[in-house]
């Protein structure tokens, strides 16, 4: 009887360990367009997301969530280059942009976290910018050269801290949410892999959601074909990605492009069709796997 029950709980156990539970995000489009201001946030959480345009700051006149203390990242992105960001903390938003405004040329549009319910204090969002600024770094994703000094934990009770590492969570999913991947760490091992060695590269990555990402220490090109058409951005993205030793060019970082034949555009450094290029360790195209499977 007892062997009995170990083996029902042992299954009941592993059959709630696979449940994945689905989240609701409710986002308001504020001036009704989806690239401008809008605020969004996660059924039963306290977390909210500002999302706020440079060109629109003067809504922060209006809002006085955003004159409290409140955790922040300014965003700017560029096609050809590696996306950049400021990570902060203030006790009023509202003021603090204002000298970013002025000084702080890279940055299009600000990720503004607060609390729904209860303000948050000081110390709460200066936890938040030190785990932000240590997940960031991390993922390499984004460059944070306007972060120059990499800031301490401040020292908070057990309790709050366990609250403020749930309200990361939090805010790592938002920005997620919305496509900023600043926060985004590969996890290779639980993904299906793909190869290419094109021209002499040695690429590895994998598909999913988000598009095809060529994972760090994969090998690149070591050059463009002539009649490459983004030979200038294929030049830039190499620099700014991949480091240089021994005349080999290899990812410091994982990188993610919008198609699996982007990916393979880059590593190669001429035009391939991603779909037939990737291949698995049994061989199977990236299009065999994944786009033959309703067949």
């Amino acid at each position: 009887m007892v062997r009995w029950l170990q083996t029902c709980i042992g299954s009941i156990n592993h059959y709630f360990s696979i449940i994945v539970m689905g989240k609701t995000v409710t986002t308001y489009l504020i001036d009704g367009d989806p690239q401008g201001t809008q605020y969004a946030f996660i059924s039963n959480k306290i977390c909210q997301m500002f999302m706020i345009p440079r060109s629109n700051l003067v809504y922060l006149n209006e809002q006085e969530k955003l004159h409290k203390p409140a955790f922040y990242i300014l965003i700017g992105e560029d096609e050809a280059t590696k996306p950049q960001a400021y990570i902060g903390e203030t006790e009023n938003f509202k003021e603090r942009v204002k000298d970013h405004d002025s000084k702080k040329a890279f940055w299009q549009k600000a990720l503004v976290f607060v609390s729904k319910d209860e303000d948050m204090t000081k110390a709460d969002v200066q936890y938040l910018e030190y785990r932000a600024i240590a997940e960031a770094k991390l993922s390499n994703s984004f460059v944070l050269s306007e972060n120059k000094q990499i800031p301490t934990a401040p020292n908070l009770p057990e309790h709050q801290r366990d609250a403020m590492d749930e309200f990361f969570e939090d805010i790592k999913f938002l920005a997620s949410f919305i496509g900023c991947g600043i926060f985004e760490i590969s996890q290779p091992k639980e993904e299906h892999l793909f190869y290419t060695k094109a021209r002499g590269c040695n690429a590895k990555g994998f598909y999913n959601s988000a598009g095809f990402t060529v994972l760090k220490g994969s090998i690149i090109a070591n050059s463009c074909v002539p009649s490459f058409t983004w030979k200038a951005k294929w030049e830039k993205m190499v620099e700014e990605y991949a480091t240089l030793h021994d005349g080999v060019w290899t990812m410091n970082s994982d990188k993610t492009f919008s198609s699996p034949s982007t990916a393979a555009d880059f590593c190669a450094g001429r035009p391939s069709n991603g779909w037939t290029e990737w291949k698995d360790k049994e061989g199977d195209t990236l299009d065999s796997v994944y786009r033959k499977q309703l067949e």
